[in-house]
């Protein structure tokens, strides 16, 4: 999982460097693999500063080329050979200086060097746009503001995104880090052990307002255990165009392509916060209905990247009132998408059941950022905030207004976890003992609620987010997690109990075995269990009623338990060959 360092500090106004972050990030749990540099113009424009073209006059020895001498702020100024129609005098312009690195559009690097072109000195480059990866642009030269002061770095004229992105090694348990929100959360609470307590900064929704009511779309949830809540509004009037400059960069940093401004702001939001958005084209909603349930066994369905499915009689679909739209949680279909066309849009934000969907999501081999999390379990409780904050975003960027009330469909609220804490089992599963007074204040920044207070132990409430933190032993390694691994000190002696056992016990036999065959020459093959049920049909003495069939394989490959070891002990032959 990508985490950007700039997004981050939009929740917490941290100063601390990135260095110091990914530190105290690990030691929370979420464990940072490594630290990219994002720019969101290659080089960042070093080297590159503003000139203006003094004088302009066209080279002896090529009738393209002219000879220009160009003011960089220096007591001399440069003369550069350029062979651009639109150079003149009195430009103001960007020169890339002597040592200057540049990058070709597919990132290969290139460096300005002093050399001579038809037999005249050239000292630097004044530059297109796209020399600089500034824009697409080979015409001519950028002309820029005639104000611009000579000497200028470049850099700080243009809006250039320089950016610090995490790479968190992610267990599957942190469902509740899977944003920058999460990993913020985290962080606040790692902050506050040190003395340092910053405030969470969330995007305020307080602006959302319903305009008119003239695009209502019912919604039918028939199978509620699956989708235990559905959230929905429609937003008309909308145009489809590029998005700002500004949620490019996020995307990009964190490894996304921008695609256009809808799409671009329900993944902005599935990011900020760990909600999944969908947009559908409302125009392509028949009959103003969805419905959410389940279809029979083999229907057909063609998912967004032009595949052709059969949908699982499991399988929870997104449908209107005539058609499948949607694999819920999972992925969309080819014809009731975002397209340029499009003026209105259904906006989705939904609670699904994660067993059902890490189900379908392994049935069709699709793994997307919605299934991802899905799968592992979102926050049931900020489906509707999400909805708001995307249904914002969205006018913000492409306009448009707010022409239904949210439709909420929740008849049964998933509630948070209560959990007991003895004071006595933290002191021995730690290993020693916290004061009371720092365990609930760990507790209260991880935003689990005390109820009650003992001699003996605490009565907690657990947000329903933390679907992984519901027995005393959670609450344990919360509290340890925060507290800090390194803060736990460690006795000089290393104590160990030695039991005594017979010689004879089968697994000294079986390893005395082996090593005499191992001394004989002969090699030891220890493989999978699993295998393809494709080999019953190469041996007679294999039987496919005796095939015992995984439920949830990972693969075909790996889907049922060998009726013998020949098979698995040749693949591993025919692989040391190989």
């Amino acid at each position: 999982m990508k985490i950007s360092y700039n997004w981050l500090k939009q929740f917490l106004k941290t100063d601390w460097t990135p260095e110091q972050t990914s530190e105290l990030l690990t030691d929370l749990g979420l464990e940072v693999e490594g630290i990219e540099t994002y720019q969101s113009v290659k080089g960042g424009l070093e080297g590159i500063v503003i000139g203006e073209v003094l004088t302009c006059i066209k080279h002896p020895n090529a009738d393209k080329l002219k000879i220009t001498t160009v003011n960089i702020g220096e007591k001399t100024p440069l003369q550069i050979v350029c062979g651009a129609p639109n150079v003149g005098a009195g430009q103001k312009v960007p020169v890339a200086t002597i040592g200057t690195t540049l990058y070709t559009e597919e990132g290969d690097p290139w460096t300005i060097k002093k050399g001579k072109i038809r037999g005249e000195e050239s000292h630097g480059m004044i530059c297109a746009e796209d020399e600089l990866g500034l824009g697409k642009s080979h015409d001519g030269i950028m002309v820029l503001d005639a104000d611009l002061k000579v000497g200028t770095l470049a850099a700080d004229i243009f809006d250039i995104e320089n950016d610090q992105v995490f790479e968190i090694g992610l267990t599957p348990n942190r469902a509740d880090a899977m944003s920058h929100l999460g990993a913020a959360r985290d962080l606040k609470a790692g902050l506050v052990q040190k003395e340092i307590n910053l405030e969470l900064i969330t995007p305020s929704v307080s602006a959302f307002n319903v305009e008119n009511r003239t695009l209502k779309i019912d919604v039918d949830v028939k199978n509620k255990d699956l989708a235990p809540r559905y959230c929905g509004v429609t937003i008309s009037g909308i145009k489809v165009a590029t998005s700002p400059a500004w949620l490019q960069h996020r995307l990009k940093a964190i490894g996304l392509s921008p695609i256009n401004n809808i799409v671009d702001a329900t993944n902005y939001v599935l990011h900020d916060l760990g909600q999944p958005l969908h947009a559908f084209d409302a125009v392509k909603v028949s009959g103003n209905k969805i419905e959410v349930k389940t279809l029979k066994a083999g229907t057909k369905f063609i998912t967004l990247d032009g595949v052709e499915r059969e949908l699982h009689e499991d399988d929870l679909m997104i449908c209107d009132a005539e058609k499948p739209m949607c694999i819920a949680g999972v992925f969309g279909g080819i014809h009731s998408g975002v397209t340029q066309s499009t003026t209105s849009i259904f906006l989705e934000s939904a609670y699904f059941n994660p067993v059902s969907i890490r189900k379908s999501a392994k049935r069709h081999g699709l793994n997307t950022d919605a299934s991802f999390r899905f799968e592992r379990g979102i926050d049931p409780s900020i489906t509707e905030y999400a909805l708001k904050r995307a249904a914002l975003l969205i006018q913000e960027l492409a306009g448009g207004e707010i022409t239904s009330d949210i439709i909420d469909v929740y008849p049964k609220k998933i509630k948070d976890f209560e959990v007991r804490l003895s004071f006595e089992n933290t002191r021995k599963l730690i290993g020693e003992e916290i004061p009371k007074e720092t365990i609930k204040s760990i507790l209260a920044s991880l935003e689990i609620k005390v109820n009650n207070v003992t001699e003996a132990g605490l009565g907690l409430t657990v947000p329903a987010y933390r679907n992984d933190v519901q027995r005393e032993a959670d609450i344990i390694e919360e509290i340890l997690r925060v507290y800090g691994y390194n803060n736990i000190t460690t006795t000089e002696k290393l104590n160990a109990s030695i039991s005594s056992t017979t010689r004879f016990e089968d697994y000294k036999i079986q390893t005395i075995v082996g090593n005499q065959l191992v001394a004989q020459g002969y090699f030891e093959i220890l493989s999978n269990s699993l295998t393809t049920p494709n080999y019953v049909a190469l041996s007679e003495q294999l039987k496919d009623e005796h095939n015992i069939t995984m439920l949830n394989p990972l693969s075909n490959d790996l889907s049922v338990l060998r009726q013998s070891l020949l098979f698995s002990g040749l693949e591993a032959v025919s692989f040391n060959i190989n």
